[in-house]
This record gives structure tokens, C-alpha cells and sequence, in this order.
């Protein structure tokens, strides 16, 4: 598939086996663009993934990584522009929760996630950087949250990462828009991925009635938002965070 809106672009997105991600890698393939993405703990999905869209006539390669580990990624990054000759997307979607309150907190959870959220985007952007500078072009579009515009009990880790994304977001969107690079944030609200169906039914129940459209997000409106944010479509947008939440904010 070569002929869309994103044809001879390559995408790089983080955490695509599954859920928002794999929705983002199936709506960039749609559009033509050539994909790489990783994945920590999926790998069968991942490569079922991968092969399922490669019928379609894309080019997509799924890869191992820890997104904790900045030595992997510099590989990785090295390893996709050998494949596919560079990368003009980044998608900065791996993320875990790992919930609780702060008092009861262990510094292994706090840890864990800010260095899985955020840190990552860091290293991910840090080596990408380089060969979007070369060519004078190029769009990132990291995934923060609603939890991270406004505060969620229990979520303090999760909260402070994802405020963090904007804050890096806005900061690194005026270093580098004279390199004509662009770099954008897109919030969920609550998702039906496996974040949401692990919350019990009391707290699914609350959390639905407090949507105004009284109902889940779908993955596939995440990956249209950053579909967009990617495209040239959105050419003079960048530092901004655009919330898909259902009127929840």
C-alpha cells in the first residue's frame, strides 16, 4: 500500500502490539506510510500484526524492545534506518501504570514508570533527532493523558509522567520548529483497552458516568488524532496536545 497521504514516509511507533498503538500502526499502514514498531511483552500479537498488515502489501516490521533502556534504542533506531532508510514519523506510545497511592508507593513503581513514560520519550527522541534534522523534516507525536492535565488519586507516578510529556512536548516543539520538525501530544481520556477493562465494574461504572458522551473511546479515534498530527495535514500545528476524551475535560 503506497499511494495514500503518507506514502514514502516511515513511521516508528513504540508499544504497537497492542491497543492504542496497534491502532496507530494499522491507521499509519492504511495511509501509506512504511511502519516499524516495537514491543516489550506482545510478541505474538506483534508478529501476527506485522504479517496481517505485510499481506495488505504495507512494509511493516515489528521489534523487541525496553523502552527503559537507552542503549537498546540507539540500536533499534540504528537497526530501522539500516531497514528502511530513516524516519520521518515518531510515535511515543509505550506506557504502564502501576498504580497507588503515594505514601504506599515503592520507589521500584515510581521508578519504573517515569523511566517507561517519559524517560523513554527522551532517549527515543534524542536518537531520531539526528536524521530528521538532515532532512529538514519530520513529525513526533508522543501519547500523554487526561491524568496528565488534571490529577488522579492513586495515580501520582502515572500523573507526574504524563505532565511531563507535555511539558517536553511544548519545550522541544520551539527548539526545533526552525528545523522544520514538528512535535505534538495527543490525550486520551478513557480508552476500551486493556487499561479499562482491568478496572473492577464499580469503578468502570463511575468513570463512564463521568464522560459526557457516556461512553468508551475506541483505539482507532486515538489513531485518527494522531494520524492527523502526523500528516501534512497539520503542517503549521506543532507543541500542542489535542485531548480525545468524549467531553471529558
Amino acid at each position: 500500500m503506497n499511494n495514500g497521504p503518507l506514502a514514502g514516509q516511515v513511521a516508528l511507533v513504540t508499544g504497537g502490539g497492542r491497543g492504542i498503538g496497534q491502532a496507530v500502526v494499522e491507521k499509519l499502514s492504511r495511509l501509506g506510510a512504511q511502519v516499524a514498531f516495537t514491543y516489550r511483552t506482545s510478541e505474538e500479537s506483534a508478529e501476527r500484526l506485522a504479517a496481517e498488515l505485510v499481506k495488505t502489501g504495507s512494509l511493516v516490521t515489528a521489534y523487541s524492545l525496553d523502552v527503559r533502556d537507552k542503549e537498546a534504542i540507539a540500536s533499534l533506531v540504528l537497526q530501522v534506518k539500516q531497514d528502511f532508510g530513516g524516519i520521518d514519523i515518531l510515535v511515543n506510545n509505550a506506557g504502564i501504570t502501576a498504580d497507588g497511592f503515594l505514601m504506599l508507593m515503592d520507589d521500584e513503581n515510581w521508578q519504573n514508570v517515569l523511566d517507561t513514560n517519559l524517560s523513554s520519550m527522551f532517549y527515543m527522541i534524542r536518537q531520531v533527532l539526528p536524521l530528521m534534522i538532515a532532512k529538514r523534516a519530520g513529525s513526533i507525536v508522543n501519547l500523554t493523558s487526561v491524568a496528565g492535565l488534571h490529577g488522579v488519586a492513586g495515580q501520582t507516578n502515572y500523573c507526574a509522567a504524563k505532565a511531563g510529556i507535555i511539558g517536553l512536548t511544548q519545550a522541544l516543539s520551539k527548539e526545533i520548529a526552525v528545523k522544520n520538525i514538528r512535535v505534538n501530544a495527543v490525550a486520551p481520556g478513557y480508552i476500551d483497552t486493556d487499561m479499562v477493562s482491568a478496572l473492577n465494574e464499580n469503578n468502570r461504572t463511575a468513570f463512564l458516568q463521568r464522560i459526557p458522551m457516556r461512553r468508551w473511546g475506541k483505539a482507532e479515534e486515538v489513531a485518527n488524532a494522531v494520524a492527523f498530527l502526523a500528516s501534512a495535514e497539520a503542517a503549521y500545528i506543532s507543541g500542542q496536545v489535542l485531548v480525545v476524551d468524549g467531553g471529558l475535560t
